[in-house]
């Protein structure tokens, strides 16, 4: 059975590597060849990943590079498809919400390819977040949906999906944070940045809603102005978030910051690690809600909604509205100790892989 495993932005990588690595034990089985798109084609946000998570060097390397998202969704189909053509793949297995994801399962469903979907039924309800889109024409077109938690399979239902194509194998980021944590704790960025462990914020924001308004950035900005007077603040910097901020005449801002460290995006070792060991996150990222409820970790969600429930009624998220005042409040519950716990969702155990190549075994006998 020739599989295709598609990778192109950086959370990709963490949930194709523990599938890709399963797969592997059953070479006599299955043909899988790593496709790369070249979505996130720096170093840092790319390259190292690979090294880290032992992925092999991808099959296939697209080099698609940045776009606005037609553009770059036109690039990856037009490529995808010549390599479809050239290897004629049984499966084509996507994961996510970016738009290597729908590019790749577009051209594969119309080539007549199956396509399975890992991290499957996943809803924010907001459409105008551009992942929210890619997951909804994923999921229509999908004839393996591969979700993480209860939530995805019944909003696959209501969307008209049958039950015979939703496979409910849990949350594959859990077998990467699960397999990788331990050797994390070999990370030096804690000395590198001269940090204590649980004694400062860490940070991440890449989304839209959030970095490519003046407004909603200076928002945020002053609200970490604030937080900064009481607690050190990491903040490995997506590039397009610096690019913005000098673009919108932010910069200023930024460097008025006190204790605040900004880096470059930083490995998944030492990301693991400052995640473990911060007393508190404040994100906007899917993933690391993910990651922060396996932890622990309080995290703090600069969004109105998450496509990720799960996270908020079982985890350790909670979601804060784009208000100064109402960040500095909820960092302030956490500073002085009223911390919300988090519960393990059901099937977050490092065996989605596992569960997984189990049912393409009984594809491959069908």
């Amino acid at each position: 059975m020739k599989i295709h495993l598609i990778v192109g932005a950086r959370p990709n990588f963490m949930k194709i590597a523990p599938l890709y690595k399963e797969l592997a034990k059953y070479s006599d089985i299955f043909q899988v060849k790593l496709i790369h798109t070249g979505q996130h084609y720096d170093e840092r946000m790319s390259k190292f990943f690979f090294d880290e998570l032992q992925l092999p060097v991808p099959d296939k390397y697209l080099e698609v590079g940045s776009a606005s998202h037609g553009v770059q969704t036109a690039r990856i189909m037009e490529r995808y498809e010549e390599v479809l053509f050239e290897e004629k793949p049984d499966l084509v297995v996507v994961a996510g919400d970016v738009n290597s994801t729908m590019a790749c399962a577009l051209d594969a469903v119309k080539m007549h390819i199956p396509v399975a979907h890992l991290e499957a039924g996943l809803r924010s309800f907001d459409m105008s977040m551009p992942e929210e889109i890619n997951r909804i024409v994923t999921d229509s077109i999908s004839d393996y949906l591969l979700t993480p938690s209860p939530d995805g399979d019944e909003n696959l239902i209501k969307e008209g999906i049958t039950k015979e194509k939703i496979f409910r194998v849990g949350n594959i980021m859990i077998d990467s944070l699960i397999q990788y944590l331990d050797k994390s704790e070999s990370s030096t960025i804690h000395t590198e940045l001269n940090l204590q462990k649980g004694k400062y914020c860490l940070i991440t924001l890449h989304r839209p809603s959030n970095v490519d308004h003046k407004e909603n950035l200076a928002t945020i900005l002053g609200s970490f102005k604030e937080i900064a007077k009481e607690t050190v603040l990491v903040f490995p910097m997506h590039p397009r978030t610096l690019k913005n901020i000098e673009k919108m005449g932010l910069k200023n801002v930024l460097e008025s910051i006190l204790q605040l460290r900004i880096v470059p995006p930083v490995g998944y070792y030492d990301f693991i690690h400052l995640q473990r060991y911060a007393k508190f996150i404040v994100t906007d990222s899917g993933g690391i809600q993910e990651e922060s409820t396996f932890m622990n970790v309080p995290c703090l969600t600069l969004r109105d909604n998450t496509e990720r429930p799960i996270t908020v009624t079982q985890g350790s998220n909670i979601l804060v509205k784009l208000n100064k005042s109402e960040i500095i409040q909820e960092v302030e519950k956490i500073l002085q100790g009223n911390i919300k716990k988090a519960q393990i969702p059901d099937l977050w155990d490092g065996k989605t892989a596992e569960r997984i190549v189990e049912i393409f075994m009984k594809m491959e006998k069908n």
